[in-house]
């Protein structure tokens, strides 16, 4: 019913991904595997929905808080994840990493910390960082069948008096770890102990694999929290830019909604991020299952080339996430000498697992959104640069 394999040429559509390569591996016309975008034409009904507003003409200013927009949002977290959700906390955003920046400064203080997993997706660091707070880790570590926080040294953290905020990532980025319930429940705990505040970035919560099951942060979460999101990542949209966010806490809901309005003047939401988002969570459903199918064999095919290629490698697939966190680890591989074989032999644009903090070294982060024909590609030049350096 839907074709992903089909190839959609993103050249010359000012594309991060493809045509801004160079920016960040310093080499034009690599085959990317880089920002957590895909390489698919979005959901026909999102194009239809889109299609028919600018047929309309009139692209004047709007309102987020309409009836359209809320139900159709909190019909789609009780559709997926069977939640109830008060339309009356949501909350609007032009991106998820703005409102959390937004989150950051109102809930902290100059110097103050803000503790995040590591690794962790680079925008976190360049969000906490970039408004002088303080960047406080807990490490995770990797375990047999996936990945495991220390809960004394993560309360350790939150009991620090300058650890305002946790910053969480669920799924998480880049590992593709799905915090189960309980333990997203006893980090609300410590929370609460500890008082501190919790931003729940939840942009990957679609993109579950298996029979495991993504937990919304308001299941467990007491009173001091927001969770932020997005349709952008599940069904490829983020160029019309738009999010939004649960915050239940009325008072910090309203502040939150005054620096957007009055501080940073964004009353009008961007109105093809309405309609799309409309779009997806009324119509979209179907279209995303064969997606997350589609992803799913893109993943299958990843482990199946690794492992036959480096059997001591014994990759698996990640939780959650099409992003591939492999560990090259055991093949005692330089990342540096990797990186450089990459892109000046193999001409292809891997995430370097350093970009994510120290325990990212000995990865990489392969984003397999895209058709298998490039999946196949790219993982042919991985091998062959890796057996290079072997």
């Amino acid at each position: 019913m839907f074709d992903f394999s089909q190839t959609v040429d993103r050249h010359g559509t000012w594309c991060t991904q493809w045509d801004y390569v160079e920016d960040r591996f310093g080499a034009p016309d690599l085959l990317p595997f880089t920002i957590s975008d895909m390489d698919f034409a979005t959901a026909p009904c999102v194009l239809e929905a889109v299609a028919k507003r600018l047929d309309h003409g009139v692209l004047g200013y709007s309102r987020w808080k309409n009836d359209d927009f809320l139900s159709a949002v909190t019909h789609w977290y009780q559709r997926r994840f069977a939640c109830r959700m008060d339309a009356q906390t949501l909350v609007y955003g032009p991106s998820v990493i703005y409102m959390v920046s937004q989150l950051i400064r109102q809930w902290s203080a100059p110097s103050e910390g803000v503790l995040i997993h590591t690794p962790a997706y680079d925008a976190f660091f360049k969000a906490i960082s970039g408004n002088d707070r303080q960047v406080l880790t807990a490490p995770l570590r990797s375990v047999e069948g996936g990945w495991e926080y220390d809960e004394q040294a993560f309360e350790a953290q939150l009991a620090r008096p300058d650890c305002k905020i946790l910053l969480l990532c669920s799924p998480h980025n880049p590992t593709g770890k799905v915090w189960s319930r309980a333990e997203l429940a006893a980090m609300a705990a410590l929370c609460e102990k500890h008082g501190v505040r919790v931003i729940s970035d939840e942009i990957h919560m679609d993109m579950v694999w298996g029979n495991t099951v993504h937990t919304p942060w308001s299941e467990v979460g007491g009173e001091r929290w927001a969770l932020l999101t997005s349709a952008s990542k599940s069904f490829n949209i983020p160029a019309l830019t738009g999010a939004y966010g649960f915050i239940p806490d009325a008072q910090e809901r309203e502040t939150y909604l005054s620096a957007l309005k009055g501080r940073d003047g964004l009353s009008s939401p961007a109105v093809l991020s309405l309609v799309a988002h409309i779009a997806a969570y009324r119509h979209g459903e179907p279209w995303l299952d064969a997606l997350r199918h589609y992803l799913e064999g893109n993943l299958r095919f990843v482990a199946e080339q690794l492992n036959g290629a480096f059997a001591q490698l014994n990759w698996r697939p990640p939780e959650a996430t099409y992003l591939a966190w492999l560990d090259l680890r055991p093949l005692a591989l330089d990342d540096r000498q990797l990186q450089k074989a990459l892109i000046e032999q193999e001409k292809v644009a891997i995430m370097p697992g350093y970009t994510y903090g120290d325990e990212g070294l000995g990865y990489l982060r392969l984003n397999v959104g895209c058709p298998r024909a490039k999946v196949e590609d790219g993982v042919a030049r991985l091998i062959r640069a890796i057996s290079r350096q072997l």
